[in-house]
C-alpha cells in the first residue's frame, strides 16, 4: 500500500517532467500542487496558532497569579479554552493529517536517482548538475566551486525552517519566551543543516519550496485575520468603563453647642 502511494507520487513527477522538461521544475510544479491541496488543513491549523497566540497574555497571567500550583493553572487554563471554545489538540491534527504525504514525497525524491537512472542537466537549467548530489558529496571531493549552488541551497533550507518561529516571535512580549524561542531556533537550524547536508539536492529543493510556501500563507492569513479582528473591534466597540475617583473627604470637627460655650466662657 505504501509503495503504490509513492509510485503515484513518482508518476505525477514524471508527468509534470514530461510538460517542463527539467526535473527540478517538475519537482517545484509538483511540490506546489500538494501543497495547494493540503492548503485548508494549514489554514485550520494556522488559525488556531492565531488564536493561541490571543491567549497566551490570559494564559501567562494565569501562570503568575497561580505559580506553584499547577492543578490551579490547568484548571484556569481550561476555563479560558471553554469560554472562547478553542481546541488545543484540533490544531495538532492538520499536521498529523499531512505528515504521510510530506514523508512519502521525501522518500520519492531520496531514490529519484534509482527510480530514473540519472538527473543531469535537467536541473532548473543547469544551475543545479543533478538533483542527486548532496552538498556533502561536493565538499568531500575537493569541488567547492562546483557546490556552491548546492550550499547557497541548504542554507535557504535551513534558513526557510526556522522563519515561521522567527515571525511569530516578534508579539512575543515575555523576555523568558524569547529567549527559550530563540534557543530552540538556534538548536533547529543546527539540526537542519546537519540533515541537509547529506541530502540529495532534489530533498532540499522540495522542503525549501514547501516552507517557502509555508511562510508566505501564514503571513497572508495572520494578515487577514488581523485585519477582521481590528475591524470588528472598530464595529463593536467595547463598553468604556465609568472612571472611579476616590473622594476622600475631610473630617469635619464638631460646631459648639451652646451649652459647651458657655463652659468655655467660665474657664477663661
Amino acid at each position: 500500500m505504501w509503495e503504490a502511494f509513492k509510485d503515484a507520487i513518482f508518476w505525477c513527477i514524471q508527468s509534470l517532467y514530461g510538460i517542463v522538461a527539467d526535473w527540478g521544475l517538475a519537482i517545484i510544479v509538483a511540490t506546489l500542487i500538494f501543497r495547494l491541496v493540503l492548503a485548508p488543513i494549514m489554514q485550520k491549523q494556522i488559525k488556531s496558532s492565531y488564536q493561541m497566540q490571543k491567549f497566551n497574555p490570559r494564559i501567562q497571567e494565569i501562570q503568575r497569579k497561580y505559580e506553584g500550583d499547577q492543578q490551579r493553572i490547568a484548571l484556569e487554563t481550561q476555563k479560558i479554552y471553554a469560554d472562547t471554545g478553542f481546541n488545543p489538540i484540533a490544531g495538532c491534527l492538520p499536521m498529523l493529517l499531512q505528515m504521510p504525504i510530506f514523508i512519502a514525497l521525501f522518500q520519492v525524491l531520496q531514490e529519484m536517482g534509482t527510480r530514473v537512472g540519472s538527473l543531469d542537466n535537467y536541473c532548473l537549467y543547469g544551475i543545479l548538475p543533478n538533483l542527486v548530489s548532496s552538498p556533502a558529496s561536493f565538499f568531500n571531493e575537493g569541488n567547492i566551486a562546483g557546490g556552491i549552488p548546492y550550499f547557497l541551497l541548504l542554507l535557504f533550507f535551513a534558513g526557510l525552517t526556522f522563519l515561521p518561529s522567527l515571525l511569530q516571535m516578534r508579539g512575543q512580549t515575555d523576555g523568558q519566551q524569547k529567549r527559550q524561542t530563540m534557543i530552540m531556533m538556534a538548536v533547529m537550524s543546527v539540526m537542519m543543516l546537519f540533515i541537509g547536508w547529506g541530502s540529495p539536492a532534489g530533498v532540499l529543493l522540495f522542503w525549501a519550496v514547501s516552507s517557502l510556501w509555508g511562510v508566505a500563507q501564514q503571513q497572508v492569513t495572520t494578515a487577514i485575520m488581523r485585519r477582521r479582528d481590528a475591524a470588528e473591534e472598530a464595529a463593536n466597540p467595547a463598553p468604556v468603563k465609568p472612571v472611579e475617583v476616590n473622594v476622600v473627604r475631610k473630617q469635619q470637627k464638631p460646631r459648639p453647642t451652646k451649652g459647651s460655650s458657655k463652659k468655655n466662657k467660665k474657664k477663661h
